[in-house]
């Protein structure tokens, strides 16, 4: 065991301990707390920390400033909140079951996957934003299927093989897309960009409770699955040998991660960056060779929260979607990334 962790025992239960690890949550944690304090106040009405604070307890003297917290702001704020942890927690699945620093969903084309269903609504039928959300959801986990399939190579899944058939899956849901787009009537075509945009614009606390309650019914079982899924980073036969049945886990815990970026992509639109770079940085961070599900799932939040505050302070009062400004983002971490590892 790691001079680092310790064990912690409560009645018949132990738990692995690591302070660094506890130390880094409640650091990002605190982080998130304190860019939501922010965001709220920032817009057209500007409102100092005290004035946000007030609004949310209710102590606010205007009821306008109380509304625009309470029904304007914070749904927004909660969206990015529950979109970048579910980013974050399925990047850090991606990666580890992959054992490759690109699974990310965005890259391997499961994100594509959710937005081709949206798509399909808008163009052929004219959905609204209950009905995007519902054929995001369904599409994303429907690409997933077709990806595990196909990585399959016996009994076994995962790795490199894993990261390449997504990657050709999503050039071809991506050219559907375009495709659709490009068939489609102008009022609809405008509907789509804006979706695929990814924004956190006009949220609502329809687009925060299905986040909430899907995160809440995902992540017991990533959790209860994370000693598994270390196990698993050793090699299937390490696993196998130490009594992991390898490919349930792998699909248990594949199907988790689907439905937390699908979740994510129904709540604020296709959202590039967060899910490849938050499991990495959380690694850095806490040091630790676990996978980084609740670090991963904080440090997406700091991130979205991050660029949304970037997005809103563009200069030239430039509102930029927020899924542009992790796109961008991402790209120069991307590039940071291969430059950096030779062997990539």
């Amino acid at each position: 065991m790691s001079k680092s962790a310790s064990v912690l025992r409560l009645g018949g239960c132990s738990f692995l301990w690591r302070p660094r690890v506890a130390l880094v949550c409640l650091l990002l944690a605190a982080t998130a707390l304190a860019l939501g304090i922010l965001l709220l106040g920032i817009g057209s009405l500007q409102l100092t920390p005290a004035q946000v604070v007030a609004g949310l307890f209710g102590t606010a003297d205007d009821p306008t400033l109380q509304r625009v917290i309470t029904r304007v702001r914070l749904p927004r704020v909660l969206t990015a909140v529950l979109v970048g942890a579910s980013l974050g927690m399925a990047g850090s699945i991606f990666q580890s079951l992959s054992r490759n620093a690109l699974g990310s969903p965005d890259i391997i084309g499961f994100t594509t996957g959710a937005a081709s269903g949206a798509i399909v609504q808008i163009i052929l039928f004219d959905a609204g934003p209950l009905g995007t959300s519902v054929a995001a959801v369904a599409s994303g986990m429907a690409t997933a299927a077709l990806v595990f399939l196909l990585s399959m190579k016996g009994r076994s899944t995962g790795g490199y093989r894993l990261v390449l058939v997504g990657i050709g899956i999503g050039a071809m849901l991506s050219a559907l897309n375009t495709i659709l787009l490009v068939t489609g009537n102008l009022d609809q075509v405008m509907t789509a960009q804006l979706w695929l945009a990814g924004s956190l614009n006009t949220r609502t606390w329809s687009h925060v409770l299905p986040a909430a309650l899907g995160l809440l019914l995902i992540v017991p079982v990533a959790l209860y699955q994370a000693r598994r899924v270390n196990l698993l980073e050793m090699g299937d036969d390490s696993a196998s040998q130490l009594g992991v049945a390898v490919e349930r886990t792998r699909l248990l815990m594949m199907l988790a991660a689907v439905a937390l970026t699908a979740i994510a992509t129904a709540a604020a639109g296709p959202i590039a960056f967060v899910a490849l770079a938050a499991p990495q940085l959380a690694r850095r961070l806490t040091a630790s060779a676990g996978v980084p599900l609740v670090s991963g799932a904080l440090m997406g939040a700091v991130l979205l929260l991050a660029a949304d505050m970037l997005s809103q302070r563009f200069p030239l009062s430039l509102n930029m979607p927020i899924g542009l400004t992790t796109g961008m983002l991402g790209g120069v971490y991307l590039l940071w990334l291969l430059a950096r590892n030779r062997r990539m």
